[in-house]
């Protein structure tokens, strides 16, 4: 006799109750779609539309003021989904609106973000042939440029780092403070309790990472840095020659063919004293190592 098998289709008796709410019509012929952004919580919308030679943004279907441009990459939405901020033109000026409110205008607006609490905005902008940061309206010192993707927010919000260039040297700008120049810096990362800062440098051909100020050991190549959860520790991947390590608090681990992910590599912590990474030994085979620090 066949055994009867319990039944995988959905429970009939089950309801669902659909509620529907109207958030905005969007005009397809007028809106800019690659400026089209959903909010973290997706519950609402913001985009760029263009009126005859003038733009403007809608944010939840509320038109706000005409420009002569909206900025690449905005509008954007604060991480609590509560606030909007773009870059616009005023003729041949750019300044930021951060909830329908204009900042100063600048020559050029660029790289625009929250903080991770969403109560603060600073941006990259250009006065003449000098480029400087703007955080909560409060300019810092003027460089000859800003690392492209390099100003962020601590993860508690209340620091700010970014990387500059002062001729032909990059250097790291920490709470407003200048760092050492080198021919490249960037990759700039803080710890998770927001009180350690770690960034990848070049001097020549050799690479270094620096944390807390700290240089470490030049090599071939560095990854960017990793912080461990517990922000104690720092990990990376380097290149020797045709070999590749990973370096964890300064210490040197076992050489490979190659450490895989990102580039030259990626570390990745799983607890603060575990961390893995992929490595090639042997040629052709790849490993998954983990380790463990005691």
């Amino acid at each position: 006799m066949a055994c009867q098998q319990p039944s995988t289709l959905p429970n009939p008796s089950a309801t669902r109750t659909l509620l529907e709410r109207l958030i905005a019509e969007v005009d397809f012929s007028t809106w800019v779609g690659e400026s089209f952004k959903v909010s973290p919580d997706n519950r609402r919308m913001a985009y760029a539309a263009t009126a005859g030679n003038k733009w403007f943004v809608i944010v939840d279907g509320v038109e706000g003021k005409e420009y002569d441009g909206i900025g690449n990459s905005t509008p954007i939405f604060s991480p609590d989904s509560k606030r909007v901020a773009y870059a616009a033109a005023v003729g041949s000026k750019s300044l930021v609106v951060a909830d329908g409110v204009e900042g100063k205008e600048y020559d050029n607006v660029g790289a625009l973000i929250f903080s991770p609490n969403s109560k603060r905005v600073a941006y990259a902008a250009t006065v003449g042939n000098k480029w400087l940061v703007v955080v909560d309206r409060v300019e810092v010192k003027e460089y000859d440029g800003i690392g492209k993707g390099g100003l962020i927010f601590s993860p508690d919000s209340k620091r700010v780092a970014y990387a500059a260039t002062v001729g032909n040297k990059r250097l790291a700008v920490v709470d407003g403070l200048k760092g050492k120049e080198y021919d490249d810096a960037g990759g700039l990362i803080f710890s998770p309790d927001s009180k350690r800062v770690a960034y990848a440098a070049k001097v020549g051909s050799k690479s270094l990472v620096v944390v807390d100020g700290v240089e470490g050991k030049e090599y071939d190549g560095t990854s960017v840095p990793v912080f461990s959860p517990d922000s104690k520790h720092v990990a990376y991947a380097v290149a020797v020659g045709s070999k590749s390590l990973v370096v964890v608090d300064g210490v040197e681990g076992e050489e490979y063919d190659a450490v895989l992910s990102m580039g030259i590599g990626k570390v990745v912590f799983d607890s603060p004293n575990s961390l893995h990474y992929l490595a090639v030994k042997g040629g052709n085979s790849i490993y998954l190592m983990e380790e463990r620090l005691e």
